[in-house]
């Protein structure tokens, strides 16, 4: 028998180290019924460890308003009751589940008893741990913010306000600021060409930037030729673009049009991250073209209007990577009151 039970134990660990995502672990639902959950994937979930004779169990009547505003936008809160904090989730997990729903009128899937700390502690929970760090849950109504891509990105304590959560929430529920937040300079693309028809909506978004005057002083050239591709790399000696299927090439009056520019590039690079495209915004390509008369013929192909030059290129296909963002200082950020 104890031999069992370390074999169990040790393959709950293996489970713990080999786990990526909060989508490879299963609990048991209010009915003792195993969810895998997977069945949340693509929504944003806050996970909480629950009681019902606590000092925090108030937040109930934060949670509930929390899921109510934002659950139509993929969000879901999984309450976990745990008793392992003074004895103050007692009881069976439908007395718990009566006693939540009289009170607070909760609405949002409760899962069984479970244990987060010490030796019999789920796997979920060590794995939340181990991501989030800060050790041990330390009380009742810890929680851990989710992202869409099922990994961690916040833990919060029982003290922490909801507010304080839902403005981290607001990142990742709102399509557009998560789109903003997800996307990433991709540098090694998919054997896959481009639909004209996402190209065209990608640059469709772009030249509905923002543009003082309405001037619009810009000319957007989109080569879609994967043999016009090719030879400029040929004639390069090397790949210019990191294998990209399609260029978007930015041109602007040789005597200004930068800050235009830089408003229809942000917003095709975020239109390509909506459509499941990867983007590169590229300079030192276009300082080797222009700089080498061996690929002239690429900017004669392309066609600059008189007066106009090449600004910046916009490597642009589907992603084969997916790279961590990197630290952005917040420092530089001053608000003056």
């Amino acid at each position: 028998m104890k031999r069992m039970i370390l074999c169990l134990m040790a393959m709950m660990g293996i489970l713990t180290l080999s786990a990526q995502t909060v989508y490879d672990f299963t609990v048991k639902d209010d009915a003792g019924k195993d969810v895998s959950l997977a069945e949340y994937k693509g929504k944003v979930l806050l996970i909480v460890n629950t009681a019902t004779r606590c000092g925090f169990t108030p937040q109930y009547k934060d949670l509930e308003p929390l899921y109510q505003k934002y659950h139509g936008q993929g969000f879901e809160i999984l309450d976990f009751p745990c008793n392992q904090f003074g004895q103050q989730a007692p009881g069976t997990i439908q007395e718990i589940h009566q006693f939540c729903t009289a009170n607070f009128d909760i609405h949002f899937p409760q899962f069984d008893k479970i244990e987060v700390n010490g030796e019999n502690a789920h796997p979920l929970y060590t794995w939340l741990k181990e991501q989030a760090g800060g050790g041990d849950i330390k009380w009742n109504f810890t929680k851990f913010l989710i992202g869409r891509d099922g990994k961690v990105i916040k833990r919060y304590e029982s003290r922490d306000q909801v507010s304080t959560i839902e403005a981290d929430m607001q990142m990742e529920v709102n399509p557009v600021l998560s789109n903003i937040m997800e996307r990433r300079s991709i540098r090694k693309y998919l054997d896959k060409l481009v639909e004209h028809e996402k190209l065209e909506m990608v640059v469709k978004c772009g030249i509905n930037a923002p543009s003082g005057m309405n001037a619009q002083p810009w000319a957007v050239r989109v080569v879609e030729d994967q043999k016009l591709i090719a030879d400029v790399n040929e004639a390069a000696n090397r790949s210019l673009f990191y294998g990209a299927p399609a260029l978007i090439c930015v041109c602007t009056p040789t005597n200004g049009g930068d800050l235009d520019a830089g408003l229809l590039g942000e917003n095709m690079m975020l239109a390509a991250q909506s459509l499941g495209l990867g983007t590169c915004c590229l300079g030192g390509p276009v300082r080797f073209l222009v700089s080498n008369e061996k690929c002239k013929f690429f900017l004669d192909r392309i066609d600059i209007p008189t007066d106009y030059r090449l600004n910046y290129i916009l490597s642009i296909g589907y992603p084969d990577e997916q790279p961590e963002a990197k630290p952005r200082d917040a420092s530089k950020v001053k608000f003056i009151k």
